[in-house]
């Protein structure tokens, strides 16, 4: 759990503004983040499986009355939601502007509404994650 929300906030809320705010070239930072993004995704999803195994073996069926499982379940959907929905358009968008920059492109508004998107869903899941550390002791 520690990992997961972690790297949530870590990778969402400090790394990746320092590389757009340190980088001159804001398509490397902005390949740079993604590939930070997509790894995190993973790591959630692995984090998540775990989490609602584990729980439900501690639990057995009680563990589906708990907020806590609820909470690692909506966070493990939206990352597989992330990475295989959001982030797939997001790319084929990007190469679909190649040779320009999709910020460059006829792409820009598109590309802009889905990035919206994106931060909206990250900023849910990291919520919830600060939920689910608030639940992970409790019945």
């Amino acid at each position: 759990m520690a990992l997961w929300v972690g790297g949530l906030f870590a990778i969402g809320y400090l790394a990746a503004p320092v590389l757009f705010y340190q980088l001159e070239d804001r398509v490397l930072a902005g390949m740079l983040a993604g590939r930070m993004f997509t790894i995190i995704a993973y790591v959630g999803m692995a984090c998540g499986t775990y989490l609602l195994l584990h729980r439900l073996m501690r639990f057995g069926g009680a563990g589906l009355r708990q907020a806590f499982f609820w909470i690692a379940l909506a966070m493990l959907l939206l990352a597989v939601g992330q990475r295989f929905g959001i982030q797939p358009v997001m790319e084929g968008l990007k190469a679909q502007a190649l040779p320009q920059d999709v910020m460059q492109s006829l792409f820009r508004d598109r590309f802009q509404a889905w990035h919206g998107i994106s931060s909206a869903v990250y900023l849910i899941q990291s919520l919830l994650g600060l939920a689910l550390v608030a639940k992970a002791n409790s019945r």
